[in-house]
């Protein structure tokens, strides 16, 4: 049965990337992903629900501390009819690995939904209800923020229910995040790739072995996907997606990358894996370790 995802590693030479858990939802699967029958795709659900794990993804390269995307933060909410909303480990498990928030140089956000950016401050963002206290600061203070200028945009302008909340997310990022550009250079082997279609200013993260002794690369997808389930069935549509045609072009593009691990965040179980194709039929395997 799926079950939340566990921090996993990977390392590509000299880099390493970490999932860090941060919490869960608990999704009713009817309105994530309508019109699917579930009970014809049996081993996808939980008592009923669709289980999606939140969490970052930590990269270490050249001595550079990289966060992907800030989870969901400190929170147990129910959102009646849609998921209950479990998070809050983020910092324990960035503590396990002998880092505090001050060690974290560079966040990098995929997309600015609220199940991935809820560290920014010290306030949590709530899905369907003003925050109780205002922030009073970035939670990785010491951090660059940056993300694509189209996705800065479009939540800048648009206001809706999973979308980042004004007061603990965008207002603290004002006038402090940084705009990337397709193909950018974080540090030696982590490139920007813009994906929009989920978001108007989606982006996927690229690492690759910074000496070249690979050729594979590992794509931290964010939520280009979201299921194991999109594997096998890419055409399955995802609820939040902004523009459900591009989303397909960039989830067939990602599912056909050679020589490719996916870092997919929201999966259950694994996290890390690679895609076969067998007979037309893609299979996803698991990967964890070196």
């Amino acid at each position: 049965m799926p079950g939340p995802a566990p921090r996993a590693q990977l390392t590509l030479g000299s880099t390493t990337i970490t999932y860090l858990p941060d919490g869960y939802g608990s999704h009713n699967p009817d309105v994530v992903f309508a019109g699917v029958d579930w009970d014809s795709r049996p081993g996808y659900l939980v008592d009923g629900e669709l289980l999606l794990t939140f969490g970052s993804f930590l990269i270490q390269a050249a001595e550079r501390n990289i966060l992907v995307d800030l989870a969901v933060g400190k929170i147990d909410v129910e959102v009646p009819g849609y998921a209950r909303l479990v998070g809050g480990t983020l910092q324990d498990n960035l503590a396990a690995e002998g880092l505090t928030a001050d060690d974290i140089d560079t966040v990098v956000y995929t997309h600015l939904h609220l199940d991935h950016v809820g560290w920014t401050s010290d306030v949590a963002p709530l899905p369907t209800t003003p925050a109780a206290a205002a922030p009073t600061g970035l939670t990785f203070a010491r951090a660059r923020h940056l993300m694509s200028e189209a996705e800065w945009r479009h939540w800048s302008e648009t206001i809706e229910l999973g979308g980042p909340d004004r007061d603990v997310v965008l207002a603290p990022l004002t006038g402090v995040v940084e705009f990337v550009t397709d193909g950018e250079v974080l540090a030696p082997g982590v490139s920007v790739q813009f994906t929009a279609g989920h978001t108007p200013g989606h982006v996927a993260i690229v690492v690759r072995d910074p000496a070249g002794s690979s050729s594979e690369a590992v794509y931290l997808v964010g939520d280009i996907l979201h299921s194991p389930a999109q594997i096998l069935e890419p055409g399955l549509r995802f609820t939040s997606d902004h523009d459900p045609a591009a989303a397909r072009a960039v989830r067939d593009r990602v599912l056909t990358l050679p020589d490719a691990i996916i870092g997919a965040g929201h999966f259950t179980d694994a996290v890390f894996g690679r895609v076969a194709t067998d007979s037309n039929r893609r299979t996803w395997t698991p990967v964890d370790g070196a």
